[in-house]
């Protein structure tokens, strides 16, 4: 039997493995007395082949269990907060607004003979946007023009009938009622030339008015009268179109009473200057801008608070050199308190995550092992988020790996740099 699973043996190292396994199952049928010598044959046939025994072949090592048993403990990032000085800031919901939107008027009467821009282009200040009938205003003023010269005439001829009528008188050969006469000419044509030099301003202004420019740098409206068209008649104000200037623009937002005596309380309830008040910052960002990237200072604070809403109204005015705000647009606005906190903490924004407890941050404790720590948030500083509450100058919070980072878990915290 021997040399038989000795032969097998050669079988299974030289020829294919289908007759191989096809060999061994016609031994193991034929030959083999009991399960139990099958398997102690078994057992040496294996350890023919292989060199080795079959039960230790099969039975991982013991290092091997201890390893799948016992991982190794994941290496995640930490930092320790920044503390720094900051300026507590307010951060509320407002709107961007126009600083100037017109409607252009006509205000002479006479029918629209050239529209000069195409709708929504932008426009310089007292680039020509419409034209409306000349004609009739030009002979206006060309009429008041000639008024003005016989008005001259008339004054010419009366200074020198005064002229030879008083001499006249001298030599008795005038009576003191022609002087008199000539005298009331003279005034007559000086107060006719006064007339006529305003009937030639108002001429001026009407030929004016059939050229309506731009008020100020900004960008047009759709039209909204056609060529063609009569406009300023009938005592109506028909309207051309709209004009609305971009930059700089308006950021607009009401802060609740409390808010409003906060600020007041931080200032110890000195009343700022309206210089000091220009010179007080804001920020404004929208929906999906990250920090605050448009910057400018505050232009106007009612001076009291509206009875209806219980706020305060404040506006701010920025550079808007690309017009990314939008007059009535929705932007996120952040005011300073007017007070300022020392030794503040921060973290990067990234390591915060929430549930339905609220905001909170992993912290490796002193064991290695990680905690959630529910914390409370103060403004955003650029990349960093002040913590008001909940948070150690020691503590390592967690800010890479966070996928890894499963509280109760023991780890190999790497402290690395904070940035900013």
């Amino acid at each position: 039997m021997v040399s038989v699973l000795r032969a097998l043996a050669v079988t299974w190292r030289k020829a294919p493995r289908w007759v191989a396994v096809a060999a061994v199952m016609i031994v193991l049928a034929g030959a083999l007395p009991s399960r139990l010598g099958a398997a102690g044959l078994l057992d040496r046939w294996w350890q023919g082949v292989t060199g080795a025994d079959a039960k230790s072949a099969t039975a991982p090592p013991a290092s091997a269990i201890a390893q799948t048993q016992a991982p190794a403990a994941p290496t995640i990032p930490v930092v320790r907060p920044k503390v720094q000085t900051v300026s507590e800031t307010l951060e509320i919901t407002g709107n961007a607004a126009a600083v100037n939107q017109v409607k252009l008027i006509a205000r002479v009467v006479g029918f629209l003979e050239q529209i000069h821009f195409q709708d929504g282009a932008l426009v310089r200040k007292g680039d020509l946007l419409f034209t409306i009938q000349q004609d009739q205003y030009k002979a206006q003023l060309q009429q008041a023009q000639a008024a003005l010269q016989l008005q001259q005439a008339a004054l010419l001829y009366a200074k020198t009938e005064v002229g030879r009528y008083t001499a006249l008188l001298k030599r008795d050969a005038a009576t003191q009622v022609d002087v008199d006469h000539w005298v009331f000419e003279r005034s007559s044509a000086e107060a006719n030339i006064v007339a006529a030099q305003a009937q030639i301003a108002l001429a001026q202004l009407n030929l004016g008015y059939t050229e309506v420019r731009a008020p100020f740098d900004g960008q047009m409206g759709k039209h909204l009268v056609d060529v063609g068209n009569v406009v300023g008649g009938n005592g109506q104000e028909a309207a051309l179109a709209d004009i609305t200037q971009l930059d700089p623009i308006y950021v607009v937002a009401n802060i609740s009473s409390q808010q409003a005596l906060q600020i007041r309380a931080n200032l110890e309830q000195r009343r700022l200057t309206l210089a000091e008040l220009h010179q007080v910052p804001i920020e404004a960002a929208l929906s999906d801008e990250s920090g605050f990237p448009h910057s400018g200072t505050i232009e106007y604070v009612a001076p009291q608070i509206d009875a209806a809403t219980g706020t305060l109204l404040v506006r701010g005015i920025m550079r808007n050199p690309n017009r990314t705000l939008l007059p009535g647009i929705f932007v996120k606005i952040r005011l300073p308190m007017g007070k300022t906190v020392k030794s503040a903490l921060l973290v990067p924004d990234r390591a915060l995550q929430e549930d339905q407890g609220g905001r909170y941050l992993l912290v490796v404790e002193q064991d290695d092992i990680i905690r959630q720590r529910y914390v409370q948030l103060g403004e955003l500083s650029g990349n960093l988020r002040v913590i008001t509450s909940g948070l150690k100058p020691d503590d390592r919070v967690v800010v890479g790996e966070l996928w890894r980072a499963t509280p109760g878990t023991k780890v190999v915290p790497q402290l690395t740099a904070i940035g900013g």
